[in-house]
């Protein structure tokens, strides 16, 4: 695969990516990454960090953060709010959700405008965990020379309550780590897998949750990119054993995927292999059901 196909293969919407009638809405939004990360701020919110905000979100609202594809999250936010999205919405009026809805919306909008883009998933070690990687996801677009990774989420309140001392538009590799990257660095015996994944939550992190996140990461190189809590082929469980033939699946997908220049390569493994592809339903682990990951029109 050419590196031209490459970049014409990650311009266009995928399944979830897809902005369906909502095209224009993504469109009117502004062409540059600053100002398109922060119309993207102005229409979501972290469901887990509204006290930032200064409201709780009502159990009622966290239904949001389960929805999968980009048109049915525009649906929602253009329903409730019919203003362009170019206008910020008030803090308890936006769409609560995860970083990897801030991720999907910002991919979406970046190629509705012809940039080459596709979401990244992987850890995270610029929040208030000291020595944590935590599950997080980021945008990852071609400047026309690179490939720079962008963290949505990160607006200004975040920026100064995590004390971030980098742009969130052009997050350091080495502050984010996408999945090939942490399985490569714990095989080596680099990190410590059990500081990979929640912290505070027991049963939370360890080698079982970087393999899980490496085939998320493979899916959504393949423009599906799913929840972070869906459950499909081979991702492992906590209680699961990641056994030699796993094993060397997993490094070969790290191989891959931890290198910008050669990470949609994985497509080709992602399209043969049905531990890797994502089928017609998943299995959702919070609401411990089947779910459809295309929704029915």
């Amino acid at each position: 695969m050419s590196a031209n196909e490459v970049l014409a293969y990650y311009t266009r919407p995928g399944p979830l990516s897809d902005a369906g009638a909502h095209h224009d809405a993504l469109l009117a939004l502004p062409a540059d990454v600053p100002g398109l990360l922060a119309a993207v701020q102005g229409a979501l919110v972290h469901q887990d960090l509204t006290g930032l905000y200064g409201f709780a979100l009502p159990e009622d609202r966290r239904d949001t953060a389960h929805f999968r594809a980009t048109a049915g999250i525009l649906d929602r936010i253009l329903a409730e709010d019919r203003r362009p999205l170019t206008e910020a919405r008030e803090p308890e009026r936006r769409f609560a959700c995860t970083c990897r809805t801030f991720t999907l919306v910002t991919v979406a909008a970046l190629r509705a405008h012809g940039v080459p883009a596709r979401a990244r998933c992987g850890f995270g070690n610029y929040f208030p965990a000291p020595g944590w990687h935590i599950d997080h996801w980021v945008a990852e677009y071609w400047n026309g020379e690179r490939w720079i990774l962008s963290d949505a989420q990160m607006d200004p309140i975040q920026v100064k309550e995590f004390g971030l001392d980098f742009d969130p538009a052009d997050v350091p590799r080495d502050k984010f780590v996408v999945a090939g990257q942490a399985w490569n660095a714990y095989r080596a015996g680099d990190i410590d897998a059990d500081k990979c994944g929640l912290p505070g939550i027991p049963g939370e992190s360890g080698p079982w949750w970087i393999a899980a996140n490496l085939i998320r990461d493979t899916a959504a190189l393949s423009n599906m990119e799913l929840l972070p809590w869906d459950l499909w082929g081979a991702i492992p469980e906590p209680e699961d054993e990641i056994g030699p033939d796993l094993t060397a699946l997993f490094d070969e997908l790290a191989t891959t995927t931890a290198d910008p220049a050669t990470a949609a390569e994985v497509r080709s493994r992602y399209a043969t292999d049905e531990r890797l592809r994502v089928p017609d339903q998943v299995r959702n682990a919070v609401r411990q059901a089947a779910e459809p990951v295309i929704p029915a029109s």
